[in-house]
């Protein structure tokens, strides 16, 4: 009780210092704010909005219940999610924070996870998408794309492993309710589209009203998340200019000195706690006097983390269930830690050859601007897949017709 006053007391100091920030930095307050703005319509808004209408469509079809089908025997063993986790985490590693989370709540809304279930998703599936970690960091920020690979190595092979401790959270929990679906003829890719079938049944909505639904929510999510990421680029500038968080840089600046870490990078880490764009954008450009291994597992810390940001983001979406912040909060420090351990540990193999066999091609920004070639690859391969449900339904359809007429 004493800790619920103690938050909410601090909570309200510090929207109350940030209305005063506001009338004496009034200047710097919007000129941060349209900068908060700009992200969010440049490149958060074309980035995630495709991946939320497309997945809620997705879900719609009974995609979910194919794919958890199929991953069932895999997902339950490894991570103790039923293979309908599966998707969420597919879909949250293609596409990057917040649709790990928003995919998560909604296998919770359909009663397809316990609560524990739903915080071990969530905690391994909110990840940087590729797009921003190759374009933006390895190639915008580090001007290196050889960096993209280690921190790629870096920030989803520890996800993993995140996913592999996630598994003893809630150990005397219950499972989920569904069952594994029993083979039809011994067949798990008939059960798995029989399965489908019957959610797609059970939803009951034309296409038409599925994508506007889908469309709708997807607004609501989106601007959401431009409203958290403008207001914490106002309360960083605020902050900044009234000098804060020069203090807490020198701060965090003695304690990196503690363990051997160049104190310059406490303003990328500081940043980066804060706003993922920002922290990897100074882990780049901290000054040549820094080794590059250290800018790099900085910024493997920084992306693994996530970001105050993108933590309510995530605060916002399970807010709706009964999943719980802190197990989300304490997998994402220890993401953090285990990127950037990675990342010192494999830093000699893969940096230190330069033979031609391990050199990457020269990369523009035109070429990783957008999505380009890995966004179009994915917008064909969801073209597909919607068009072979639609083919699956129709062949479906046709049979019921025909064994009606029979009779």
């Amino acid at each position: 009780m004493h800790m619920k006053k103690l938050y909410l007391s601090l909570m309200v100091f510090m929207m109350m210092s940030l209305v005063v920030l506001m009338g004496i930095y009034p200047e710097p307050a919007l000129t941060a704010a349209v900068r908060g703005l700009s992200i969010w319509w440049d490149v958060l808004f074309p980035s995630l909005f495709p991946f939320f209408v497309i997945s809620e469509v997705l879900l719609g079809f009974g995609v979910v219940h194919l794919v958890g089908t199929l991953l069932d025997p895999f997902m339950k063993p490894l991570f103790r999610i039923p293979g309908s986790g599966g998707f969420a985490a597919a879909m949250g590693y293609v596409s990057g924070y917040p649709v790990g989370a928003k995919l998560t709540a909604k296998l919770w809304e359909q009663k397809m996870i316990t609560r524990e279930e739903g915080e071990r998703l969530v905690a391994f599936t909110t990840s940087s998408d590729p797009i921003f970690l190759i374009s933006a960091v390895s190639v915008g920020f580090f001007h290196n794309p050889r960096v993209g690979l280690v921190l790629a190595l870096a920030h989803y092979g520890s996800g993993l492993v995140i996913g592999l401790l996630m598994r003893f959270h809630g150990a005397k929990a219950p499972a989920s309710l569904p069952n594994s679906p029993v083979l039809l003829q011994g067949n798990r890719l008939k059960t798995a589209l029989h399965a489908m079938h019957q959610a797609r049944v059970e939803h009951g909505r034309p296409f038409g009203i599925l994508l506007t639904q889908a469309i709708q929510s997807s607004l609501q999510l989106i601007i959401v998340v431009g409203g958290l990421v403008v207001f914490f680029s106002v309360f960083l500038e605020l902050w900044t200019q009234a000098g804060v968080l020069s203090l807490l840089n020198q701060t965090l600046g003695l304690l990196l000195h503690l363990f051997g870490i160049p104190e310059q990078l406490s303003s990328a880490l500081m940043g980066g706690f804060f706003e993922v764009t920002l922290g990897a954008k100074y882990a780049g450009g901290a000054g040549e006097t820094i080794p590059l291994l250290y800018k790099a597992a900085s910024a493997a810390f920084i992306l693994s983390w996530g970001g105050l940001s993108v933590h309510a983001q995530v605060a916002s979406i399970l807010h709706s269930t009964n999943l719980r912040y802190l197990p989300f909060m304490a997998a994402r420090f220890v993401h953090g830690i285990l990127a950037a351990v990675v990342v010192l540990v494999i830093w000699e193999p893969l940096m230190a050859r330069s033979g031609a066999a391990f050199m990457l091609p020269a990369v523009s920004y035109g070429m990783l601007d957008g999505y380009t070639h890995i966004m179009t690859l994915f917008c064909i391969s969801a073209g597909m897949a919607l068009g072979v449900m639609v083919l699956i339904e129709a062949v479906f359809l046709i049979g019921r017709k025909f064994r009606e007429f029979t009779r």
